[in-house]
């Protein structure tokens, strides 16, 4: 049995790794994203998929301006005893040239793809038991050495300081016995990937990233610690 939470669970790659956790009736999943519209949307689905599945607890929450001590915490707490697995998955992309992105945009994206991530992890950690596994979904952008996208300047930085801070981690919760892993995803068909590209077509599909998030969610800490993982099956 897991008890998950996962942000960025109203659509694209978190949506399907949340409809994959409650698969499985042994997993509680709490699932953070903005929209509760898109969350009933995905608490419809996964109670029509999975009848006899796993708990889902879904929750509108802004992981960068939302209060974590007053509303997030009392929330999990009044549902879990204690946190297994937290998928940090939230994000946004910014496709703009490098002189035309302007510091709000850095701001904006470093706010949502790495300090909300941040924050989570700080109100998330002290609730999480002796072999918790932190994912951070990261990117091949912030991935040091591969082909970059021009017009991602922002997006890229914001997914290499997560991969930084996801070796960091791994060494300073050692102690606690959590493991912190990074997948450096490679293009998904999503709703943000197509604003951002339209019509281009993607590596890979949203369902199966999503698969292969909830199955490394679950699984990669037996094997992994501090690592940054390229899953992609395209250059770049």
């Amino acid at each position: 049995m897991a008890n998950i939470i996962i942000t960025g669970a109203s659509s694209g790659i978190g949506f399907e790794a949340v409809l994959d956790l409650t698969a499985n009736k042994e997993n509680s999943v709490i699932a953070l994203a903005r929209s509760a519209d898109k969350l009933r949307k995905l608490h419809e689905i996964s109670t029509s998929l999975n009848p006899e599945g796993g708990k889902l607890y879904p929750a509108q929450f802004d992981i960068v301006y939302d209060n974590y001590s007053d509303s997030l915490v009392p929330f999990i707490q009044s549902k879990f005893e204690t946190v297994d697995i937290l998928v940090n998955n939230a994000g946004m992309l910014i496709n703009k040239s490098f002189l035309d992105t302007s510091l709000a945009d850095f701001a904006q994206i470093l706010q949502t793809n790495l300090l909300g991530h941040i924050n989570m992890i700080k109100h998330v950690t002290p609730l999480m038991k002796n072999g918790g596994h932190i994912v951070n979904i990261g990117s091949m952008g912030g991935f040091q050495g591969s082909s970059k996208f021009a017009g991602l300047s922002a997006y890229s930085t914001s997914k290499g300081a997560l991969a930084t801070l996801t070796e960091c981690l791994a060494e300073e919760f050692k102690e606690r016995n959590i493991k912190v892993n990074c997948l450096a995803l490679g293009s998904s068909q999503t709703e943000m990937f197509e604003e951002a590209f339209p019509g281009i077509e993607a590596g890979t599909l949203a369902f199966e990233m999503g698969r292969y998030i909830a199955d490394f969610a679950q699984n990669g800490h037996k094997y992994y610690n501090g690592k940054i993982l390229p899953v992609s099956n395209t250059t770049p």
